[in-house]
């Protein structure tokens, strides 16, 4: 037993999932999560406004004792700047605002690292690979509004997750044609990192990209359409789009797999691949996570899910707050 596990547990906790698009928040009352309010991040100025809202409709908001938010950025000294999203979230701030106890921050995937090892098999959909090896580390990425990675570690008394901001690092071409789009998106960026394409705001770039490489003139379209139309087989370039979103997302999972020897498994999140896991599974994704020259035959057994739970990251916020003995 662990320090946390021997105090008395903080009977009503916060827990909210905060991203570029949407914020979402529920209360943990005694280990039982209760309905998810959902808000858009658009609508309000600031996090404390949109939270004010929210607590305005959970059960005995004011007998809230404590917070662990999952935020879209990097977490530092208790604070964050939300990379895709203009809120600023401090737990200082928070505590005294709120007469909150305790008040964690963490990134967003660093919630969904701490679901892995409790979603249960009807909520993923394996691509690839064969039997997870117990004991190795697994690893978390997913499009959204951005692109989030962390990664689990199993040892003797549980997991250890540790957040990354992978995502940004540099997006590495693998054919003539990656090549240039990348090389599109350059004059457009400077930098490429991965996100600039595997994002909801990186699907449009790509499309974008795509289409001025093939000279075809179309009005700039959201993320949303551009899978609907490629999906329904309406517009080639959509699916051009898609296909090579799908097939680069699978170099970078494989990369990330090669890089933390993540034979426990490989698990992509996010909104977007969620509404399409079909054609997700058809796609060349896992052709491109094994296609690894001499080390395709190591990334051959590893298997690949896709997270079907839209509400994974409370899964793991609950699993948080018990390992820290606050809910």
């Amino acid at each position: 037993m662990n320090a946390a596990s021997s105090r008395p547990a903080i009977r009503k906790v916060l827990l909210a999932d905060i991203g570029g698009t949407n914020a979402r928040f529920a209360l943990l009352v005694d280990g039982t999560l209760g309905t998810i309010v959902h808000v858009a991040v658009s609508d309000y100025g600031s996090f404390r406004q949109a939270l004010d809202k929210c607590l305005g409709h959970l059960p005995e908001a004011g007998t809230i004792q404590a917070a662990i938010l999952a935020v879209s950025g990097p977490v530092q000294n208790g604070r964050c700047a939300l990379t895709n999203n203009p809120w600023v979230i401090d737990a200082a701030d928070l505590r005294a605002a709120y007469g909150f106890s305790t008040v964690r921050l963490i990134n967003d995937f660093e919630a969904v690292a701490w679901a892995l090892p409790r979603l249960s098999h009807d909520k993923l959909l394996q691509v690839g690979g064969g039997q997870r090896v117990v004991g190795a580390p697994l690893a978390a990425l997913g499009p959204g509004t951005g692109l989030g990675m962390a990664f689990s570690i199993p040892h003797a008394t549980g997991h250890l997750v540790f957040p990354s901001e992978g995502g940004h690092s540099t997006l590495a071409g693998t054919s003539l044609r990656e090549d240039a789009v990348i090389g599109c998106l350059r004059q457009r960026f400077g930098h490429v990192s991965a996100e600039r394409v595997l994002s909801g705001n990186g699907l449009e770039n790509l499309h974008e990209a795509v289409a001025a490489m093939d000279r075809v003139t179309l009005p700039r379209r959201p993320a949303a359409e551009i899978t609907r139309a490629a999906i329904e087989g309406t517009c080639p370039t959509s699916r051009a789009a898609v296909d090579m979103f799908c097939a680069m997302l699978g170099t970078v999972a494989g990369n990330l797999a090669l890089t933390l020897g993540a034979r426990g498994g490989v698990f992509v999140g996010g909104g977007i691949l969620r509404h399409m896991p079909e054609y997700f599974a058809c796609s060349s994704f896992r052709a491109r996570f094994e296609d690894k020259g001499r080390f395709s035959k190591y990334l051959e057994p590893i298997p690949a899910f896709l997270i079907l739970d839209e509400d994974a990251a409370f899964v793991g916020l609950r699993a948080l707050a018990e390992v820290d003995g606050i809910g």
